[in-house]
């Protein structure tokens, strides 16, 4: 079968494409073989608009049926990344290489090493996928896959308690964005000099714009001098009845003081009370993982990057 592709044209594309992947997430059983919606909205309002992660109109492109149902949708998060969403009913391999082929024309970018450079992501059960990007010249960097961790809300929720002194409850308004800010530079930046943080936490503001953002959900846990020293932020799509936790930081400084585990363990609370089925996360590193595992449990699916480089 045929389809046809273009760019991302404007703000009824996109929820166009946020219905499409809710409907691609449910039949997916609630796995992030596509992304969920709440990834996409991340991406938008903070990869794009703060962190300049590509644009929707140079870097997303849609597949439709002639009359106009929507497929397929190739998107990046960050330069020299592409992500396949694909309706299962449509999945094969003819369609997954137009998607392959069409990023590697708009999608890489280039390299530090020299050259240019493209990762596609693969969930690590897609074995007819992994067996395409072989043959078209991708190595699996397994090194860089990230554990998609999957909780039922049907689990109990054991109690986490913090120490004694924190306390953990929603961001309070924007009188604490600038500590919520700063607590943010800190965790992704430990070491990093502090005169590089810059002292303007508006993009916080653009976060708060998106459709799924809740201020309830926005969770702190508040040090002794009243300061943010963790923080995660839950984004929950009723019409999935899913949510997905994102970012999820401690400040060094506080570390070792059981912060994120409270916090997430409270927004496990929270959702319970929303109707949640499903709570996810994503993580990428040793530590991160040891979290979410003792927090989510043992359920988790892998994601894998696939390279390919060119040397001009």
């Amino acid at each position: 079968m045929k389809f046809s592709v273009r760019n991302y044209q404007g703000e009824a594309d996109y929820q166009r494409v946020s219905e499409f992947l809710r409907e691609v997430f449910l039949l997916n059983q609630r796995h992030m073989y596509s992304w969920p919606v709440a990834r996409l909205d991340y991406w938008r309002w903070h990869g794009i608009m703060n962190l300049e992660d590509g644009s929707l109109e140079e870097h997303v492109f849609i597949w439709e049926t002639d009359d106009g149902e929507i497929v397929a949708v190739l998107n990046s998060e960050g330069l020299r990344q592409a992500f396949l969403q694909i309706h299962p009913s449509f999945k094969s391999e003819a369609l997954e290489g137009q998607m392959i082929r069409l990023a590697e024309e708009n999608l890489r970018g280039s390299s530090r090493r020299g050259g240019s450079v493209l990762w596609v992501w693969s969930d690590a059960g897609d074995t007819s996928r992994q067996d395409l990007l072989k043959r078209l010249g991708y190595t699996h960097i397994s090194e860089a896959d990230e554990h998609v961790w999957l909780r039922s809300m049907e689990e109990p929720i054991v109690d986490r308690p913090v120490q004694e002194g924190y306390k953990v409850r929603s961001l309070g308004g924007d009188i604490e964005i600038p500590s919520r800010s700063w607590a943010s530079w800190r965790a992704f930046h430990p070491n990093e000099p502090v005169e590089k943080y810059q002292d303007d936490w508006t993009w916080y503001q653009n976060i708060q714009k998106a459709p799924l953002y809740r201020p309830e959900l926005d969770l702190v846990a508040i040090a002794p001098n009243g300061e943010v020293a963790a923080f995660t932020t839950i984004w929950y799509d009723q019409a999935t009845r899913s949510a997905y936790f994102e970012p999820v930081g401690t400040r060094p400084e506080h570390l070792r003081q059981g912060l994120a585990r409270a916090l997430m363990t409270e927004g496990l609370r929270r959702l319970k009370r929303y109707g949640a089925i499903q709570a996810m996360v994503v993580g990428g590193s040793i530590p991160a993982n040891a979290l979410y595992a003792s927090v989510l449990g043992p359920i988790y699916d892998i994601f894998q990057p696939w390279e390919k480089r060119w040397a001009e």
